[in-house]
């Protein structure tokens, strides 16, 4: 079920005033044109969603894991037959280049499948008599009612990453999708609930005061979120007072450690692609790069050479490589950043400022020389801005790297199989890469440490974020 209005082509105030508190406006960010208009949730809607969630909760969780796979597997693939109007939205709505929006298509229902899988499979220890001749086993159980809030960058991706486990686990679920950014949502939506029973999956939208209802609501024991610290700080707040589970994946910094014995133009090549792709609006982004001095200006030569070679433009062209910024706003955060970089000394290599053109496009722009303090480098852009640092070595890159509060991912690029290994093991982080970035798989688990949040996404792990486990023991026999 949804809970919204379609205002698109309805007169009425917002036709004029797109800031109307009670109305969310979706635009192109390519053109400034409007797409959409929705009415905001209220209080009043969230409570309606939950009440009809709690319902559907109490027979979605006891339907057996082969039935919710069966279903979730007709899911994926009624998305996949979908795929190209997905991706046509999502480039629409997000800005995204449209072949970036395809490639991204695969890993929505391969997610959908595995999660399928993951809801017949039990790691639970066998059942046995473990202690005073009781025998003991393990119930893994929904916990209801969850709340998922999702981010702008990545729409379908992470409402798929979060609503695939939860359902898979037995619960009903409420979705609130951002508000910028709500088209693919939308559709999704609409596709599951062609297959699940009625309120198992229901639909809100509208802009923070839907979330922070579905946060402090006491039917809702779980939320998952994706956003930036600061929500998820204040998110873990609120759901403190109710005492229901939350899991955060939040921000990012990720540095990028390359050493000279990596071939240097080729890595540069491919963390262009790493950096800039999604236009930086990426929490594992290859934004912060730290380089082996000894290569250093190689590399910083062969990188811009790169950037310059980046076709930024019209998201609907098969050819472009970077599109807009997803907002007016966000754009001004971005140059804000660069502004104030430029203001204390940093180098500003290439870029550094918006195209002249519609839409919300801010050239590639790469910053060197800031120190490690740097604001630019101690928070997280979210744009298409990658700054370059130099360490003298191998123990310094790796200071530098840890040297942020946030821990969601890192990369290492060498040739060295025993700095791999030392590497991998001393950066704190939640995912390391070697010789690659941004790549994740449906089996392993996706989260970060530290300010980047807690909890994980993915492989079986994920489906536990969504699952209570009840230990059962019995005694057969009553004592005389």
């Amino acid at each position: 079920m949804s809970t919204y209005v379609d205002l698109q082509g309805a007169a009425g105030p917002w036709a004029a005033d797109a800031g109307d508190a009670g109305v969310s406006v979706v635009i192109n960010p390519a053109t400034e044109e409007r797409v959409a208009a929705y009415r905001n949730a209220t209080d009043e809607d969230v409570d309606a969603a939950v009440g009809r969630a709690s319902v559907a909760a109490k027979e979605w969780g006891r339907t057996p894991p082969v039935e919710r796979a069966e279903l979730l597997l007709k899911i994926a693939d009624a998305i996949e037959a979908e795929a190209e109007e997905f991706a046509r939205l999502e480039c629409e709505n997000v800005g995204k280049p449209i072949a970036h929006a395809r490639e991204e298509m695969a890993w929505v229902y391969d997610v959908i499948r595995f999660s399928a899988g993951a809801a017949r499979v039990s790691h639970a220890p066998a059942a046995g008599e473990y202690a005073n001749g009781s025998t003991s086993w393990l119930r893994r159980e929904p916990l209801g009612v969850v709340g998922l809030i999702t981010p702008w960058n990545y729409p379908l991706q992470m409402a798929v990453w979060k609503l695939a486990p939860a359902v898979a686990a037995g619960n009903a679920v409420v979705i609130k999708p951002s508000e910028v950014t709500p088209q693919t949502t939308i559709k999704l939506v609409d596709i599951v609930n062609r297959f699940l029973p009625p309120d198992v999956v229901n639909l809100v939208l509208g802009d923070s005061a839907a979330g922070k209802a579905m946060v402090a609501h006491p039917k809702v024991r779980m939320i998952a979120i994706t956003g930036d610290t600061s929500t998820g700080k204040a998110v873990a707040a609120s759901a403190a007072a109710t005492l229901k589970r939350v899991s955060l994946e939040l921000g990012g910094k990720a540095p990028i450690l390359v050493f000279a014995d990596s071939p240097i133009r080729e890595t540069a090549r491919d963390l262009v692609a790493f950096g800039f792709g999604n236009s930086g609006q990426d929490c594992t982004a290859a934004c912060r790069i730290i380089v082996e001095e000894s290569a250093y200006e190689e590399f910083v030569d062969a990188y811009c050479d790169e950037v310059g070679k980046l076709r930024v433009g019209d998201p609907t062209d098969v050819e472009t490589a970077m599109g807009p910024l997803v907002s007016e706003r966000h754009m001004e955060r971005v140059a804000g950043f660069v502004e104030r970089a430029r203001g204390y000394g940093a180098v500003i290599r290439t870029g550094g400022e918006r195209l002249q053109r519609p839409g919300w496009f801010y050239a590639p722009t790469v910053v060197t020389d800031v120190e490690q303090s740097a604001e630019i480098i101690q928070r997280e852009v979210f744009g298409p801005v990658v700054t370059i640092q130099r360490g003298r070595d191998e123990d310094e890159m790796l200071a530098m790297a840890n040297d942020v509060v946030y821990g969601l991912s890192a990369s290492v690029w060498t040739a060295d199989l025993g700095r791999t290994m030392r590497l991998t093991r001393e950066l704190d982080f939640g995912t390391v890469w070697v010789n690659q970035q941004i790549f994740t798989a449906s089996e392993m688990p996706f989260g970060g440490f530290r300010d980047s949040g807690y909890g994980k996404e993915l492989s079986g792990h994920g489906l536990d974020e969504y699952s209570q486990f009840k230990h059962v023991m019995v005694k057969p026999e009553l004592a005389p």
